[in-house]
């Protein structure tokens, strides 16, 4: 089993699981890499560290970290503005790279929790959201997909929408 640390453009970074090299090119050849965050199907390879099984000792148990990290706004480190040759010094560069793996996990969290609690009724959400909010079909959960005008209508009827972009992969089980 070969585990990668895959890029998308936006340098979301996550793993893919492969059998082999060759699996992973095959399934980037075939479009099947995704970005799980952004749905980017532009997914890049990084440098990876081999994990070497060199003894038979169970690993030790990982320190448990709160479920939802919270980073005062305080605590942020701040970006220099491009163009004033200001750069990040390399402690800063690692708590700002944990604190967006941080939120990718959060999102991806997220993400798989609305999956799960709502029906996906696809280009049928605008019709079901009016229809229950005119009580003609009784209310549940629903996500779906809308065009601009159709949520505009939503809106103006006094249907409370939320327009989310969920990724492709925290719409499926991972394997």
């Amino acid at each position: 089993m070969k585990v990668f640390d895959l890029f998308c453009p936006h340098d979301h970074a996550f793993e893919g699981w492969f059998a082999s090299e060759d699996d992973y090119r095959s399934q980037q050849q075939r479009g099947l890499l995704q970005c799980p965050l952004c749905g980017s199907g532009d997914v890049r390879k990084g440098l990876s560290a081999p994990r070497l099984n060199l003894g038979a000792r169970p690993p030790a148990e990982p320190a448990r970290a709160p479920a939802e990290p919270a980073v005062p706004a305080a605590q942020l480190p701040a970006v220099p503005a491009e163009g004033r040759g200001g750069s990040l010094a390399p402690e800063q560069a690692l708590q700002l790279q944990q604190m967006q793996q941080q939120l990718q996990a959060a999102w991806l969290r997220m993400s798989r929790e609305i999956v799960a609690r709502t029906e996906d009724v696809g280009p049928r959400f605008a019709r079901e959201a009016l229809d229950m909010h005119h009580g003609e079909i009784a209310e549940r959960p629903i996500r779906g997909q809308a065009t601009h005008e159709e949520a505009l209508q939503l809106l103006e009827e006094g249907v409370a929408v939320l327009p989310l972009a969920l990724p492709e992969a925290a719409k499926e089980t991972l394997q």
